[in-house]
């Protein structure tokens, strides 16, 4: 199976409880939904920084094909654009214009701390994306898009460029590349091992003992695909 097709069978809450046993605490974006419930996106982290609104570099970095325009307009197949809008969830950081973008890109998704525009419109278009929820004002309002392709902050968690980055109705975890295929397959595992577990409360068996297994609980566990009676 493809890394992506592992991570696409992993849930984030799974990942999550993964890379805390390896020592990462600090991987959740926080503050951030679908905006689209029940959306999904795996991709490859591209990053885009914006910095606090000040006028006069507003007026020299903030029209024409600026940092975030040129973001969106060099984002590939799969890929995740991940903004750091220093948690404001008063202004917009991308809307429909550059949503469609995206998709027509084949991007994998968006993530921002900040607020999104045109946020039906955007909805509509189909690209996934997790925000801190809609505003209607422009970006100009609170920042201004500064350089893309760094390591950023986004929602509390650091990412760079190249993170894999995962999200579902439980929010987006960032993973770092090197640990990715390892997490993948030890949360696909464990999710098994959850769903037999599942089988079993279902059946009336009580917790203690079951949930964490008993020596004899992992026993039945490890046999059964042999026909062990569980």
């Amino acid at each position: 199976m493809e890394l992506i097709e592992k991570l696409r069978a992993a849930p984030v809450a799974g990942l999550s409880a993964q890379l805390r046993r390896r020592g990462l605490h600090r991987v959740f974006i926080d503050g951030v939904a679908p905006l689209t419930p029940g959306s999904s996106l795996i991709g490859r982290a591209r990053t885009l920084r914006f910095i606090p609104l000040r006028e006069d570099l507003f007026a020299r970095h903030g029209g024409g094909h600026n940092a975030q325009k040129r973001l969106f307009d060099s984002v590939g197949p799969g890929e995740v654009i991940v903004i750091e809008a220093r948690g404001f969830p008063h202004a917009g950081t991308l809307g429909d214009i550059l949503a469609l973008r995206a998709q027509v890109a084949g991007a994998a998704g968006v993530v921002t701390d900040g607020a999104v525009r045109d946020a039906r419109a955007v909805a509509g278009i189909g690209v996934p994306v997790f925000a801190q929820g809609a505003h209607p004002a422009v970006l100009g309002r609170e920042h201004v898009p500064w350089e893309h392709d760094v390591a950023i902050a986004c929602g509390g968690a650091a990412v760079e460029p190249g993170d894999w980055v995962v999200g579902d109705d439980d929010g987006v975890i960032v993973i770092p590349p090197d640990l990715a295929e390892e997490v993948a397959d030890a949360t696909i595992a464990q999710e098994q091992e959850d769903a037999w577990i599942a089988e079993r409360v279902a059946e009336g068996h009580p917790l203690d003992g079951l949930f964490p297994m008993s020596a004899e609980w992992r026993r039945r566990f490890d046999e059964r695909d042999a026909g062990a009676d569980a």
